[in-house]
């Protein structure tokens, strides 16, 4: 009886809320006239939450999305991945270009046996922790050199003009590290370069989330952005991709004259060695994890320098903390990365109050019931539940930041977010983000590094952070931070 009830009031597909939709067009004139602005997608996707509920459905043209929100339901479309999780890509537009010029499309933009084939290549290298803590000792001399350079850079105010691109050309050495075992120069004689390579990655981005909420016309004309992005495309590709043949040219040569040494150049030899991996596979694998950085580590970690500015009694702490473990002028050890609580807490608060994502996507491979609705197979859902990250459903005080939170000694019942499918910045399960320990361990390396020599000052105390969409979520106007010599 009590099943029968239950069905009575689960809800037709039909009826899921959200704005007028217009044959063909859907709701694109909404972005299209500036009704709803997608540079503040992520305050788009809040409002949707505040008018219609827990479930909204927008359409983008014949595109049909099923938002959901509360992490009940996300916890429902989760748990019914399969083996291999259908995911639509983040950057469709990135997913065409490499398909008109006949590259491998890389792990974000497959599914299936495809995805699962290149998924099984790389995880023993980009997944296991101590695969990942090889290079520790590699992005701890770019950290270093880091705060050399943000030296060099500081105005008479102990302020840096342009901290966005310095911070994205230390995601950029410290990736080439880890990805070629050798410095590119993005922070000294191959500056212009890796300058040059920054904006193309951002004219990507940028373009690519407009594009995504327009109508498909780019698809079947050359469209004014559609043509910048192309080129911006063409740019980084070409640039990284010659980095990567330089490097697999250099181990070549070392393999046939007898010189390469057991575990050089291990990412790339492994990759290499895997011989269900295409040299197109190995190719935009290694490009991945050496440009993602720009668009997720970066804006990540100026949030990071904000809150840490922002909250000086906070920072004293996580200094104090540095202070007792890691030495200033000595070599940083995973031991000592394991002991860094406070900051490792403060990095997953700033993730909450400043997510770096507005979504997590999954194409349903069965009937769902979400919020009451019924959804069928094949329905792109994006899981949106950041926009409960400042709910006092989930946290105490939600819109302060306590990293303590996050620290099971300290947590009460009130301390603490219990719902296990809330704060998954990096994704779940099989479809988590490969390059997770990657950029972790970069954050927490270089955060410490910097705090070791200054202390961080905004130089307006009032000054409140806002986000930018632009695929993902970056600081919308530069970050000013006075760095005072400790």
């Amino acid at each position: 009886l009590n099943t029968e009830v239950l069905t009575q009031h689960i809800k037709k597909f039909e009826d899921i809320p959200g704005p007028v939709r217009l044959p063909l067009l859907g709701n694109a004139l909404y972005y299209k006239f500036g009704i709803f602005n997608i540079s503040e997608y992520h305050n788009v996707l809040r409002n949707l939450y505040d008018k219609y509920g827990p479930v909204v459905r927008q359409d983008i043209g014949n595109r049909t999305v099923i938002h959901a929100f509360d992490p009940d339901d996300v916890k429902n479309v989760l748990n019914s991945d399969g083996k291999t999780p259908i995911v639509p890509p983040l950057q469709e537009t990135t997913k065409l270009y490499r398909e008109k010029r006949e590259l491998s499309p890389g792990l974000g933009n497959t599914n299936g046996d495809e995805w699962y084939r290149l998924r099984k290549a790389v995880q023993k290298m980009m997944l296991r922790p101590n695969e990942v803590h090889y290079y520790l000792p590699f992005v701890d001399t770019v950290a270093k050199s880091f705060v050399e350079k943000i030296e060099a850079c500081l105005d008479t105010n102990r302020t840096s003009s342009d901290l966005r691109d310095l911070v994205a050309k230390w995601s950029l050495e410290s990736a080439g590290m880890v990805c070629f075992e050798r410095r590119l120069g993005a922070l000294d004689k191959n500056e212009q370069w890796a300058e040059e390579m920054v904006t193309a990655n951002k004219i990507i981005f940028t373009l690519g989330g407009h594009l995504k909420h327009s109508l498909p016309v780019f698809k079947y004309i050359m469209t004014p952005k559609w043509r910048k992005f192309l080129e911006a495309e063409d740019f980084f590709y070409s640039n990284a991709s010659k980095v990567v043949d330089e490097s697999v040219q250099h181990i070549s040569q070392l393999e046939k004259s007898g010189k390469l040494k057991e575990g050089q150049y291990s990412f790339i030899t492994y990759l290499l060695s895997r011989e269900e991996l295409s040299l197109k596979d190995v190719f935009i694998i290694t490009q991945s994890l050496f440009g993602d950085g720009l668009s997720t580590t970066t804006p990540s970690f100026m949030f990071n320098l904000y809150c840490l500015a922002k909250h000086p009694d906070i920072q004293t702490r996580i200094f104090q903390e540095i202070n007792g473990v890691v030495p200033l002028n000595g070599a940083m050890t995973v031991e000592m990365i394991n002991r860094l609580r406070l900051l490792k807490a403060a990095v997953k608060e700033t993730f909450r109050l400043y997510p770096n994502g507005t979504e997590i996507s999954r194409i349903t491979q069965t009937d769902l019931i979400i919020g009451n609705y019924r959804v069928p197979s094949g329905t792109h859902v994006d899981l949106n539940q950041f926009v409960l990250f400042r709910s006092p459903k989930y946290f105490q005080s939600p819109d302060e930041y306590i990293p303590d939170r996050w620290l099971r000694e300290d947590q009460g019942d009130d301390n603490l977010a219990t719902h296990p499918f809330l704060m998954i910045p990096f994704g779940h399960g099989t479809r988590m983000c490969a390059g997770r320990r990657f950029a972790e361990q970069d954050m927490y390396t270089a955060l410490t590094r910097i705090l070791q020599k200054y202390h961080l000052e905004l130089t307006d105390p009032n000054e409140e952070m806002d986000q930018v969409y632009q695929t993902l979520l970056f600081p919308k106007h530069p970050l000013k931070i006075r760095f005072l010599k400790r």
